[in-house]
């Protein structure tokens, strides 16, 4: 199969920074185009913020301080404080949603408001290594911000488009799992737990999967401080899931065990209500509810959501967001939002390490023009222009070598055509190296039979095509 690994065994590779080889880079770069196209067909506009942002801002939503990388430099200028003063203090972004927001507030009388965005970035995140986990990697987001207010229905938008872009890439299925945060805190409230620990009872209840019931039960009452009741009924809310909402709004009532819902609680389940029939009516099976997802970054204040690939529950959340109503805020102005993200490489990493795709080739040329002699490298030159400027892509081969040579040299790289340049009076012809079918051709007119080898193809287990390898 092609190598599409990333180029882990060199001497001067870092962990958690990946490096794809050619083919691995084919299968990331179809993924991005894959994503933005489908963002742009939901009316999503791309932009990119900087990498750098003030730490003060990195860190003032969230338990994130240890993972911001910070800057500084070697030889800093002595006359400059800038380093020195934490609160001018400037770091690498870990996420995206943090710099958006920040965009946001600088750029309110510029943007149309709903504004939809699509940001497919770097970022990097100083946590530790390990499958899935990388301390930098590329990250899409969709977010749509509102000015002073965000219509509820932006809920459902926001993990449908997502839904249908991951449909679009050949992977296993997705579903995606959500919840809402003003359920799961208007439930702990309902139950008595003190509004200090809410937060707290969050963060714990959201490592059920990593940690299992009993442990996150342990957990809730000897550092938290619930009750063995509460810390039950804990357990029973997370056990909530389903795609009907009567059935889950009556199973998150029936976990009170009695107790009285606040109007956090019945207006949580109103807005999940909501959110889960539009998204039955336009995507069936795309959603589902899980009362467990609670996610544990402060900004999330209504829906949330992670995401399962089918066969590969144990990488994890797939892609993850929520709605935040006062991450973006000067005092005067508040933008809320909903979004959600897709760590890029992490899915790769599993997809290539899986198994679960190849590449019909490493490289994006389709014709090698063959060199007859050096005298007559400019003939070739000449078809390989023509071809290019007609979208069909060509390289000259390096040498003028025997011609078994240089079609040895387009088989090694997976180029699935050469080239031969007529001489005097003849005829240029091109040939199949897949199928030894060679024919006359005119580099101003040809194109191959097949449209699909002008380009890279992924292909999934068992696929039929061109597997000529390459790097």
């Amino acid at each position: 199969m092609v190598t599409t690994a990333p180029a882990r065994q060199a001497l001067s590779s870092l962990s958690g920074f990946p490096e794809w080889l050619p083919a691995g880079r084919v299968i990331e770069q179809y993924f991005l185009d894959t994503l933005r196209r489908t963002f742009e067909l939901h009316g999503f506009s791309g932009i990119e913020t900087r990498a750098v942002e003030p730490v003060s801002q990195l860190t003032k939503k969230g338990e994130t301080s240890k993972e911001v990388y910070l800057l500084s430099r070697l030889q800093a200028d002595p006359a400059e404080t800038e380093s020195a003063d934490p609160a001018k203090q400037l770091g690498l972004h870990f996420d995206l949603t943090v710099p958006f927001a920040r965009y946001v507030l600088d750029n309110a009388g510029l943007l149309t408001f709903p504004f939809k965005r699509y940001q497919i970035q770097k970022v990097w995140r100083g946590e530790r290594p390990q499958e899935g986990r990388f301390r930098e990697f590329n990250q899409a987001d969709i977010d749509i911000v509102g000015d002073g207010a965000l219509a509820l229905h932006h809920d459902v938008d926001v993990p449908l488009v997502m839904h249908e872009a991951l449909s679009r890439l050949p992977i296993p299925p997705v579903t995606i799992h959500l919840s809402n945060r003003k359920v799961a805190q208007g439930f702990y409230q309902s139950l008595g737990v003190a509004d200090a620990n809410l937060i707290e009872v969050l963060r714990v209840v959201d490592k059920l999967d990593k940690i299992g019931p009993e442990a996150v039960a342990t957990e809730l009452v000897s550092v938290v401080g619930t009750t063995q009741a509460q810390a039950r009924a804990a357990l029973d809310l997370s056990a909530v899931t389903g795609s009907d909402p009567q059935e889950v709004s009556a199973r998150v009532l029936a976990a009170l065990d009695g107790a009285q819902p606040t109007g956090l609680l019945t207006e949580g389940l109103e807005e999940l209500t909501v959110v889960l029939t539009a998204a039955a009516r336009r995507r069936p099976g795309a959603i589902i509810a899980d009362l467990k997802i609670a996610r544990g970054l402060d900004y999330y204040t209504g829906t949330v959501y992670e995401s399962f690939m089918a066969g590969h529950e144990d990488l994890g959340s797939v892609c993850s967001g929520g709605r935040y109503d006062s991450l973006a805020s000067n005092g005067k102005r508040t933008f809320p939002g909903v979004g959600i993200s897709i760590g890029v490489s992490r899915l790769l990493s599993r997809v290539m390490a899986a198994g679960l795709l190849d590449v019909t080739r490493a490289v994006p040329t389709a014709v090698l023009v063959a060199v007859t002699d050096e005298e007559h490298r400019g003939a070739s030159d000449a078809v390989a222009d023509t071809l290019r400027a007609r979208g069909v892509p060509a390289d000259v081969a390096p040498s003028a070598a025997r011609f078994g040579k240089q079609i040895r040299y387009a088989d090694r790289r997976g180029i699935p055509f050469v080239w031969f340049p007529g001489g005097e009076g003849e005829q240029d012809s091109v040939k199949d190296i897949r199928s030894g079918e060679q024919v006359e051709a005119d580099a101003a007119t040809w194109e191959p039979a097949d449209p699909a080898d002008l380009a890279p193809r992924l292909l999934a287990p068992g696929d039929q095509g061109d597997t000529r390898r390459g790097a």
